[in-house]
């Protein structure tokens, strides 16, 4: 089964201070074009996306750089609420790696990272930490926990949908748009259920 947790682009939500995306009408057959075409203008951290290590650090990863292994395969979604201590990171890791799915964690239910959560999840074998949120860290202060993550060359995935998704193993496609020199990119981002 196929479970869709992006959200959909023109109604997402938007990280404060950052553009909404905007779609414009170039074509239209009921104009009397030939064909339908829209033209697309968005902030590449809008809606479901990923940040690569370059948003918060110059010589890092661009989006491009990164491998795609890091955004597909098994992934363990946990469900967790307020900020998350060291204690906790380590037994998601733990619950992560017993089901084998250790290289990609998502928490779902508003789970916020905190330093040492981040620390903690950078110094395991995790490529990729996911959330609910449109920022893994603290809302009033994310870049401590970014800077964390993304120097260890964990990517981040950002504004998924959660509602209704059960803690567990599954399998993760969150490939991005490949954007050479970008600091992030927007994805379709879905889980399937093994077995």
């Amino acid at each position: 089964m196929l479970i869709d947790i992006s959200q959909e682009v023109f109604s997402c939500a938007v990280y404060p201070g950052d553009p909404s995306p905007k779609r414009t009408v170039a074509r239209s057959i009921t104009e009397g074009d030939m064909y339908n075409l829209s033209e697309l203008s968005m902030c590449v951290h809008n809606g479901t996306h990923i940040d690569s290590p370059f948003h918060f650090i110059n010589d890092g990863r661009t989006v491009e750089q990164i491998p795609l292994e890091s955004f597909v395969g098994p992934c363990y979604v946990c469900r967790r609420t307020g900020d998350l201590s060291a204690a906790d990171a380590e037994q998601i890791v733990s619950e992560a790696d017993k089901l084998g799915a250790g290289e990609r964690i998502i928490i779902a239910g508003r789970g916020v990272v905190t330093a040492e959560a981040a620390a903690v999840f950078a110094e395991s074998e995790v490529r990729l930490i996911g959330t609910d949120s449109q920022s893994v860290g603290p809302a009033d202060a994310p870049m401590k926990v970014h800077i964390i993550l993304l120097s260890k060359d964990i990517v981040l995935l950002e504004g998924l949908q959660l509602d209704g998704v059960e803690g567990g193993r599954y399998f993760l496609s969150a490939a991005p748009l490949k954007l050479a020199g970008c600091d992030g990119a927007p994805c379709r981002a879905y889980l399937m259920t093994e077995g």
